[in-house]
C-alpha cells in the first residue's frame, strides 16, 4: 500500500503528473456541475457517454498549453488556465439557473446595457455552493506552496507536448464525429445550446459561439440587396389574409399596449387560499369585448424582454444568442410599428419607469420611429417609489397618466411593467396577497408581485373609464416571457398540481396571456395557437391596415388560413396538434409521447423546416441590416435624427402640437390635468 503511495507521489511531483491531476479536477468539477447546475436532458448511453468525457478533450488542449513552458511558469500557468476555466463555469452556472442558457458572446458584449439592478438579483441567484468550482485551484495552490508537490524543473519534451495537442485534437473530432452521428446537424441545424453543451463541452461550445459571433459581424458587411429576395418569396407563400369580420373595427382608435413583466398565462384565474391572484386581469380576460388568447406562447431567447419587444414591434424574431436590440437596435433599418403608425397619423410613445439605455431602448426607439420615449428622467424618484429593476407599478400608472393625458390622438402607447420581475421583491406595505407554499424561495412571492401588478392594472382601468379614453382606444395586453423558469421543476409541479413535470409541460408552461379589448368589439376565448411574432399583424388588420409590403414573419391571428406553427427560439415547436421538444413528439392535446409513422414524420418534417426556415431568414434580416435594400412602397425609412428623448424638447413639442391639433385628452375634455380623475392606494403617494 505505501509502495504505491510513493508511487503516485512521485508521479505527481513530476509536471505530467500534476498535469494529469488538475485535469482530473477540473473534469470532476465540470461534470459535477453537468448534473447539479444544468438541466442538459441526456438521454441514452451515447448521450451520457458523450456528457461524462465531453470536458476531457478540450481540457488536454488548453491546459496542455503549459507543457510546452519550463518549470514555476509551467504550474503556474496550468492554474491561471483553471482559474478562468473556473470563472467561465462559475458565470454559466449563475447565468443558467435564471435563464436555462448558457452564456454567449452576445449577452457578454451587452452586459453594460443591461445590468442596471443586476447586483440585487446575483445576491439572489448565487449560491454558496456555486463557489465549490474554485476549491481545486485552492487545494493545488497550498499542496505546492506547502510542497506537498514539488515543483519538476526538469523539461517536458516538447515532441510529448505536441503529441498531447494532437491527441486533443483527435478526441475533439471523434467527439464530434460520434455527438453528429446521433443528433445529425448538431451545429447546423440546432438553435439550442443546451445540445452543443451536452454533446460537445462548455469549451466547445464558447469556440463554437465566438464563431457565430464573428460570422455575425460578416454578415452585414457581406450583405447585399439581393439577399432580401429568399425573405419576400418566402413570405409571399406564407403571409394570410385578414379576417374581415374584424379588419378595421379599430380604425382611428388609440392603441394601449400594456407589457405584462415576467407574466404566465397560468396566473389568470388561478386561486392561492381560494383568493383570485389577478382578479382585475380575470374580469378584463372574460370580458364579451375582449378577445382572449388561451394558446398563446412567449418566443423569446437570451434577450427576454427585449426579444418580446423585438417581435412585438417588428415581427422578427430575437436572435439565438444575445439581444437583437443592445447589438443592432442602433445601427439597423427597421419597419417597426411605431414607424408605420406614426406615418398613418398616430403619435407614438413609450413608458418606462426604469433607465433610457436598459436593452439600449433609448437607440433602438429611435430606429423604430418612436415619436416620445418617457423614461425614469420623467418621473418622480424617491427610493421608495422603486423596487427591483424600477418605479412601482401603482407609481408608475399614475404618473404616465401626465403624459398620456398630453398625447395628440390617435395615438399609440406602450407601457412597460417592472413589479413582476425577478427577483420578485415588494416592501411589507404593499404585499396583501399570500405567497405560495412550494418551498422555492424564488417561486413562492410570484403571485405577490402578479397581484401587486393587477391591482396597478385595475387603477388604470378606472382612469381610462372615467377619462372616456376607454371608449375611443383598444387596449392590447401580453405577457414578456416565462416569470419562473425551467429550473424550478419541483415548485411548477405544485403549482400545477402535478406529480412529475415532463418536457411537454414545460411546453406549455410557456404560454402568456394576450388580450385584446375593445369597445364593440366581438370578444371571447380564441383557442388559436400563436405567439409574440403574431402581434403586428393582427394589431395592423384590426386597425385597418393592409400591410402587405413590410417585412413581418407573423400572421393574423384572427385570420382563418393562418399556420398555427409556433416557434421556439431554439427551434423547438408547438402546434394543435404535435408538440416538438428536443427531438421528442408529443401529442398536444393529451401529452403523450408519439413515435411517428411515415405519414407523421413527413408531416412533422415539413413544421420543423417551416420553423428552421423562418428563424434563418429572420436572422439574416436582422444579421445582414437587409432592410436598408428594401424600400416597401407605402412606407418612409425612419430617420432617428428626427427624434429627441430629453424632457424640455418633448414638453414643448406635445404643447406646440397640442396647440395646432387640439386633440390631446386634455384639450377634449377641457381640462388643465386629470389627476383628480386617477385614484391610486399606493401607500407611498399617501404620505
Amino acid at each position: 500500500m505505501s509502495s504505491n503511495i510513493k508511487k503516485s507521489r512521485r508521479f505527481l511531483n513530476t509536471k505530467f503528473g500534476f498535469f494529469v491531476l488538475i485535469v482530473a479536477l477540473f473534469w470532476l468539477k465540470t461534470y459535477f456541475a453537468y448534473n447539479v447546475d444544468f438541466t442538459l436532458g441526456a438521454k441514452g448511453g451515447i448521450q451520457n457517454f458523450l456528457l461524462a468525457i465531453n470536458p476531457i478533450p478540450a481540457a488536454l488542449l488548453i491546459f496542455g498549453i503549459a507543457l510546452y513552458f519550463k518549470g514555476k511558469l509551467a504550474y503556474w500557468l496550468m492554474l491561471i488556465i483553471d482559474l478562468i476555466e473556473s470563472i467561465w463555469l462559475f458565470a454559466n452556472i449563475v447565468y443558467y439557473r435564471e435563464f436555462s442558457d448558457f452564456l454567449s458572446f452576445g449577452v457578454i458584449k451587452g452586459s453594460g446595457d443591461v445590468q442596471n439592478n443586476l447586483g440585487k438579483s446575483l445576491a439572489e441567484i448565487i449560491h454558496p455552493l456555486d463557489f465549490i468550482v474554485f476549491l481545486d485551484i485552492i487545494v493545488l495552490i497550498i499542496l505546492l506552496l506547502f510542497k506537498f508537490i514539488k515543483v519538476d524543473h526538469s523539461p517536458f519534451k516538447k515532441k510529448n507536448a505536441f503529441a498531447m495537442t494532437i491527441l486533443s485534437f483527435v478526441l475533439i473530432f471523434a467527439e464530434f464525429g460520434i455527438a453528429n452521428a446521433n443528433r445529425s446537424g448538431l451545429l447546423t441545424r440546432t438553435f439550442d445550446n443546451n445540445y452543443i453543451v451536452k454533446y460537445l463541452g462548455l469549451n466547445e461550445y464558447a469556440a463554437f459561439n465566438g464563431y457565430q459571433t464573428y460570422k455575425e459581424s460578416k454578415t452585414r458587411s457581406e450583405a447585399k440587396p439581393s439577399d432580401i429576395k429568399p425573405v419576400l418569396d418566402y413570405l409571399k407563400k406564407n403571409r394570410s389574409s385578414p379576417n374581415m369580420e374584424y379588419f378595421g373595427k379599430a380604425k382611428g382608435k388609440n392603441v394601449f399596449v400594456i407589457h405584462l413583466e415576467s407574466f404566465q398565462q397560468f396566473l389568470i384565474n388561478y386561486k392561492v387560499d381560494g383568493k383570485e391572484v389577478t382578479p382585475n386581469l380575470n374580469k378584463f380576460y372574460g370580458n364579451k369585448n375582449t378577445l382572449s388568447f388561451d394558446n398563446f406562447y412567449h418566443q423569446v431567447s437570451q434577450g427576454k424582454t427585449s426579444d418580446a419587444e423585438m417581435m412585438l414591434e417588428n415581427s422578427l424574431f430575437g436572435l439565438p444568442q444575445g439581444s437583437a436590440m443592445v447589438s443592432y437596435g442602433t445601427q439597423n433599418t427597421y419597419q417597426a410599428a411605431p414607424a408605420i403608425l406614426s406615418q398613418r397619423g398616430y403619435s407614438t410613445a413609450a413608458f418606462h419607469g426604469d433607465v433610457p439605455s436598459f436593452w439600449n431602448r433609448d437607440n433602438t426607439y429611435k430606429s423604430w420611429g418612436y415619436q416620445y420615449f418617457f423614461d425614469s428622467d420623467y418621473y418622480t424618484e424617491k427610493p421608495s417609489y422603486s423596487v427591483g429593476y424600477g418605479l412601482k407599478d401603482k407609481i408608475f400608472f399614475k404618473d404616465s397618466a401626465k403624459y398620456i393625458q398630453k398625447l395628440p390622438q390617435p395615438f399609440y402607447a406602450k407601457l412597460i411593467t417592472l413589479t413582476n420581475h425577478y427577483p420578485y421583491e415588494l416592501d411589507k406595505q404593499n404585499i396583501s396577497f399570500p405567497a405560495t407554499k412550494t418551498g422555492d424561495d424564488t417561486v413562492d412571492p410570484y403571485v405577490q408581485t402578479a397581484h401587486y401588478l393587477d391591482q396597478a392594472f385595475g387603477e388604470f382601468v378606472n382612469y381610462l373609464n372615467k377619462t372616456g379614453l376607454m371608449k375611443n382606444s383598444m387596449i392590447v395586453l401580453y405577457g414578456d416571457h416565462y416569470g419562473i423558469s425551467n429550473n424550478h421543476r419541483p415548485a411548477i409541479a405544485q403549482l400545477l398540481h402535478k406529480k412529475n413535470i415532463t418536457s411537454y409541460d414545460l411546453a406549455q408552461f410557456q404560454k402568456v396571456p394576450f388580450m385584446i379589448h375593445m369597445n364593440g368589439l366581438k370578444g371571447g376565448i380564441d383557442h388559436t395557437y400563436g405567439g409574440e411574432i403574431d402581434v403586428l399583424p393582427t394589431l395592423l388588420h384590426l386597425l385597418g391596415i393592409k400591410d402587405d409590403n413590410t417585412i413581418q414573419f407573423g400572421n393574423d391571428l384572427l385570420s382563418p388560413n393562418r399556420s398555427q406553427v409556433v416557434a421556439f427560439r431554439n427551434g423547438d415547436l408547438v402546434s394543435p396538434k404535435y408538440t416538438i421538444i428536443g427531438g421528442t413528439v408529443y401529442n398536444t392535446e393529451n401529452g403523450s409521447v408519439i413515435n411517428p409513422n411515415p405519414s407523421q414524420q413527413k408531416e412533422i418534417k415539413s413544421m420543423q423546416n417551416h420553423v428552421t426556415t423562418e428563424l434563418s431568414l429572420s436572422d439574416k434580416v436582422i444579421l445582414g441590416d437587409l432592410l436598408r435594400f428594401y424600400n416597401p412602397k407605402g412606407f418612409t425609412k425612419v430617420n432617428k435624427k428626427d427624434f429627441n428623448y430629453k424632457y424640455s424638447s418633448a414638453m414643448k413639442q406635445l404643447d406646440k402640437i397640442d396647440k395646432d391639433k387640439k386633440s390631446s385628452l386634455l384639450s377634449k375634455l377641457r381640462k388643465n390635468n386629470t389627476d383628480n380623475l386617477y385614484t391610486t392606494n399606493a401607500p407611498e403617494l399617501k404620505k
